[in-house]
């Protein structure tokens, strides 16, 4: 540390003149840099390492991000090919309303089934060990439902019953711990089924099937009253719900059309108050 001396002369008021000189020593310190190197060294090593932590971490995240971008990459293009294969197997089963057999739309249908089996087991191996089912579950959430509304009108036609959430699992192979089908894909699709009874109704009529309108309005109900079972929330599950009553009407009017014009067997009439008393 240097020092820096100060001369001062007083004068005291004596008789006599007394001169002293006085020296003051006082320290003088440089800019930091020059007065403690030990403390300069430390911050410099400490603001190093603060960039290094810095730049590792979003040199991790850049490779969580490439990676994530990779992945979806792949499920979408998986996701575009189940479209695909829903518009092919949509353009069978329209077939349906243009009075074709039906043996012969399930037949062109059911075809497109091992398909889209095929596929979803790509989507599972693809997010086979990731544990991201839910984070991609947009990706193909709006195609599955559709899958769900094709498959589930199909096995109307061929039954008269309702494609169970466990039978859909096993068509489409959907049985493992980290991809499976979701149960609000499940019950929206059905929702769309739903949908497409009122036309199915109105063309059967038209082709002559006047015992048609009750069938659906039979299952119809049934379905509905299961409905009812659920404690939906407020979100576009229960507004899909919501709409299968006007789904309902639609088909009671056609069958209450049907039956004033008298175009009915005469059989029915006794199923009807069966139907009735059930709901």
């Amino acid at each position: 540390m240097k020092t820096l001396s100060i001369s001062l002369t007083t004068t005291l008021p004596l008789p006599f003149s007394l001169s002293r000189t006085v020296t003051l020593q006082a320290p003088i310190c440089f800019p930091p840099t020059f007065c403690s190197s030990s403390s300069s060294s430390f911050t410099m090593s400490d603001a190093s390492n603060s960039s290094t932590t810095l730049e590792k971490q979003f040199d991790h995240l850049r490779h969580q991000l490439d990676e994530s971008g990779s992945l979806r990459e792949r499920i979408r293009a998986v996701v575009m090919e189940i479209e695909s294969t829903t518009r092919t197997m949509h353009s069978c089963i329209l077939l349906v309303y243009q009075s074709r057999p039906i043996p012969e739309v399930l037949e062109k249908a059911n075809a497109q089934i091992p398909v889209l089996k095929e596929l979803y087991h790509q989507l599972a191996e693809i997010l086979k060990g990731s544990d991201q089912y839910y984070r991609f579950h947009g990706d193909w959430k709006n195609e599955t439902q559709t899958v769900v509304s094709l498959l589930a009108f199909l096995q109307w036609l061929e039954t008269g019953n309702l494609l169970m959430h466990t039978e859909l699992e096993e068509k489409l192979d959907l049985k493992s711990s980290h991809f499976c089908l979701d149960i609000e894909d499940y019950l929206t699709g059905i929702c769309f089924m739903s949908n497409d009874m009122p036309r199915y109704v109105v063309n059967q009529v038209t082709a002559g099937d006047y015992d048609c309108p009750r069938k659906v309005l039979k299952f119809l109900t049934e379905l509905h009253a299961a409905f009812r079972m659920l404690n939906l929330r407020n979100d576009f599950l229960r507004k899909k719900f919501d709409g299968m009553k006007y789904d309902l009407r639609r088909v009671e009017e056609v069958h209450y059309d049907v039956k004033i014009r008298g175009l009915t067997k005469t059989g029915d009439a006794t199923g009807d108050q069966g139907t009735t008393h059930g709901q």
